[in-house]
């Protein structure tokens, strides 16, 4: 996806908030979205994430992406975030798209993100021999 469609998308997008009263100080007091127009504005970004990654992932890549959001949705989420990121750099286009291997090294890349920083320390009590009263 190159810049000009980005732009267009993201025009449009703003137009479209802008009908909706939420652009340029329009709405202010108006309590917020409805939540009607709070699942259509989620439903409207899930397709457009969905649509940048398809445009810039291999089906098989694709469908280990999907598979991972079915186990570990937290980590699905950094992944489709990063390669959103990627793709809106520039770093991937739809005529360059990411291969299933390059996928499973960008997961790995998050993998050991996450686990430096969890660690776990077990504090042990220490038992005093002199304490034969038991």
């Amino acid at each position: 996806m190159d810049d000009a469609e980005l732009n267009a998308i993201r025009q449009q997008r703003l137009a479209e908030l802008q009908s909706q009263g939420y652009g340029g100080g329009q709405g202010q007091g108006q309590g917020g979205p409805s939540p009607e127009q709070q699942e259509e504005m989620q439903r409207q970004a899930t397709d457009q994430k969905n649509s940048i990654l398809s445009q810039v992932l291999v089906q098989e890549a694709r469908a280990r992406l999907n598979t991972i959001a079915v186990t570990k949705p937290d980590k699905a989420r950094a992944v489709e975030g990063m390669l959103i990121q990627m793709a809106r750099s520039g770093q991937i286009s739809p005529a360059n798209k990411l291969k299933d291997d390059q996928l499973k090294q960008l997961l790995t890349e998050v993998s050991q993100r996450t686990q430096k920083c969890t660690t776990v320390k077990f504090n042990r009590r220490r038992v005093d021999s002199d304490d034969d009263d038991y």
